[in-house]
């Protein structure tokens, strides 16, 4: 005979195993290192204050 088997608890085993593998693919595809984060974001404040410098007075 088959062991008895907790449906309830089953299912939420099999939502957890899901929700980790999409978290798994979401690291790899957004993921991004401290560096690359602050090299971005410098990037864009060079970009913005070349942009103001382009600015007219009135």
């Amino acid at each position: 005979m088959a062991d008895v088997v907790n449906l309830n608890r089953w299912r939420k085993a099999k939502v957890r195993d899901e929700k980790s593998k999409q978290a798994e693919v979401n690291r790899a595809a957004f993921g991004r290192t401290k560096a690359e984060k602050q090299a971005a974001r410098q990037q864009e404040e060079r970009r913005q204050a070349e942009l103001d410098g382009h600015k007219l007075d009135d």
